[in-house]
């Protein structure tokens, strides 16, 4: 009979490092390919349709009608900022004082330690980007150029999406390609009106409906799943119970098990990546045990780092050796550098008089969008890259509730529409990645798991205000003449992070100097160690950046297969 030691029992053919958006498809894909795969995730086990406690539950329910106690706001004055943070999805986020970070500069960061990461928590959102958007860093000199085109990723953005369940518009734009496409929700007549005059009025600019990972019309491979078709409940940060929208707990996390190579480790909070100075690369991750903290090394001959983009940047700067006294593979001194977000800081409220004999029934969600349309062919404006931006317009009703008794009683069951529609528009603006937006480890400070405390040094600069103040003015204008009256607009001056699209940090590039990864995310100075989550991301542009993780992850694993087929890992 043959035995086999502790080490072997903890070896594996991969390990993925995190379960979200990236860590699913990076454990899908692998499993698919007959790899043995390690997927450790740092929170608790959360499966699909078990661990959905409020998703079924009706309004009156809940002790607080879905809000927020005040001392539940005041014990989380940043999480309590996220727009999902509430009643029915609380347990899905990191509580402030659970996982303390250093905020150098102001910065509100989002987490979702749970199997599913973040997956559970997105705006489901996805548009990819264009050769616009890879070739802007080299354009304008900021941040390195690309090393990698649309055309190598389009058939893996094609790839995600027959998997994931995207509905969308072919809408013909350069500017932002389309997809392998579900039949797209329908704009409201006055986000169509307003569609209608954008593109009366300018050439270059254009109101679509947004592209989502709902299933409108679910194929054949997502019945395979177990998916149904979202009934448009828009309570998608509960859990979905149908598998109406993608999430990596819905989707890849439950593929990559039922192929029968796939072990999930939770409450496994990963410490470091072991380097073998004789080997020359990466042979395993030192794990910390959540609930004993217990430290426990596992091995494989690839690793993927997909922990969601600061804490990747966290573990491979805690990733020393001799070889990397900085942080793994940080020859270059750029590892958690060049940090960059999504600037949501400003928003247009107008209302609109018309179509009073519409009103809208039902829910959707999703909205329009207004693509990127700024410097995409040249600099043309006193600000670098550019913005796009949300659309919405619906019409509310109200009841009187003056009344006592019966008559408060007929004014509730019979509300009155309200005499205009409402529309607004939210900016979604890219960022420049700089150097001096960055993050650094605690050298004295740890935290429970024995792992240095995170100082997040990252800001807005001037580029940022010009950018606010151009959405201002542009959106106000399109709206004034499309005939909307009461036009107002806000910039909230909200600390980065708040968009919980933080990107950055372990760039890809073609110099081992000024970057971090390669065309492939993989590691220039550590082969077998690849990094696909939005660490990975050399510039943000304006897109909702998951279904280009996704993309980049698939992509990744079928090299690293490749790779580890003919002995190069």
């Amino acid at each position: 009979m043959n035995y086999l030691s502790n080490a072997e029992k903890r070896t594996y053919g991969a390990i993925v490092i995190g379960s979200g958006m990236a860590g699913g498809w990076a454990a899908k894909e692998l499993c698919e390919k007959g790899i043995k795969t390690l997927v450790l995730e740092r929170g608790r086990k959360v499966t699909h349709n078990e661990d959905y406690p409020t998703t079924l539950m009706s309004p009156w329910e809940f002790p607080h009608r879905g809000r927020l106690t005040e001392e539940e706001i005041a014990a989380n004055p940043i999480a309590s900022k996220c727009y999902a943070f509430r009643e029915d999805a609380k347990h899905f986020f990191v509580k402030d004082k659970e996982h303390p970070y250093v905020q150098d500069k102001p910065f509100d960061w989002i987490r979702g330690y749970q199997v599913g990461g973040k997956s559970l928590l997105w705006a489901r959102q996805t548009q990819r980007w264009s050769q616009l958007d890879f070739d802007g860093p080299a354009r304008d000199g900021f941040a390195v150029p690309w090393p990698i085109t649309y055309n190598e990723l389009a058939p893996w953005y094609s790839h995600v999406e027959k998997f994931a369940g995207i509905s969308g518009n072919k809408d013909g734009l350069d500017s932002l390609p389309d997809g392998e496409f579900l039949p797209p929700h329908e704009l409201t007549c006055v986000e169509k009106h307003f569609q209608k005059e954008v593109k009366r009025l300018y050439q270059d600019r254009h109101v679509i409906i947004g592209r989502c990972a709902h299933l409108t019309q679910p194929q054949d491979i997502h019945y395979q799943q177990g998916r149904a078709q979202c009934l448009g409940r828009n309570l998608c940060q509960r859990g979905c119970p149908y598998g109406g929208y993608f999430s990596a707990n819905a989707s890849t996390l439950p593929w990559a098990a039922k192929t029968g190579n796939m072990t999930l480790r939770p409450d496994s909070v990963v410490h470091s990546i072991i380097y073998d100075e004789k080997k020359q690369k990466a042979v395993g991750v030192r794990v910390v045990d959540a609930h004993t903290k217990e430290m426990v090394e596992y091995y494989a001959k690839v690793i993927f780092v997909t922990a969601a983009a600061l804490n990747s940047n966290l573990i491979l700067l805690n990733s020393t050796s001799h070889r990397f006294p900085n942080g793994l593979g940080n020859d270059s001194g750029l590892l958690g550098t060049h940090i960059a977000f999504h600037n949501y800081r400003a928003s247009i409220s107008a209302e609109y008089e018309g179509y009073l004999d519409y009103k809208t029934e039902g829910g959707r969600p999703n909205s329009g969008y207004i693509p990127r349309f700024r410097n995409l062919y040249k600099q043309e404006t006193n600000f670098l890259r550019g913005y796009a931006a949300g659309m919405n317009a619906g019409r509310g009703s109200y009841s009187d509730r003056e009344g006592l008794g019966e008559s408060l009683k007929i004014s509730l069951l019979n509300p009155k529409m309200n005499q205009m529609w409402y529309a607004g528009s939210h900016m979604m603006g890219e960022t420049i990645p700089k150097q001096s937006n960055r993050v650094t480890l605690d050298q004295l400070k740890k935290d429970e798991y024995g792992m240095p405390i995170l100082h997040v040094d990252v800001a807005y600069d001037d580029n940022d205000d010009k950018m606010v103040q151009d959405f201002i003015e542009q959106f106000t204008e399109m709206y004034t003449k499309a005939g909307f009256k009461n036009i107002r607009h806000r910039d909230t001056k909200q600390a980065p992070g708040l968009d919980i699209h933080e990107m950055g940090g372990v760039r890809m590039g073609a110099d081992p100097k000024t970057s971090l990864l390669n065309k492939w995310n993989q590691m220039h100075h550590v082969k077998n160690v690849f990094v696909t989550d939005g660490a990975s991301m050399t510039s943000t542009s304006t897109q909702n950046p998951s279904l280009t993780y996704m993309a980049f992850t698939a992509r990744a694993v079928d090299y690293a297969v490749k790779e580890m087929k003919k002995g190069n890992l």
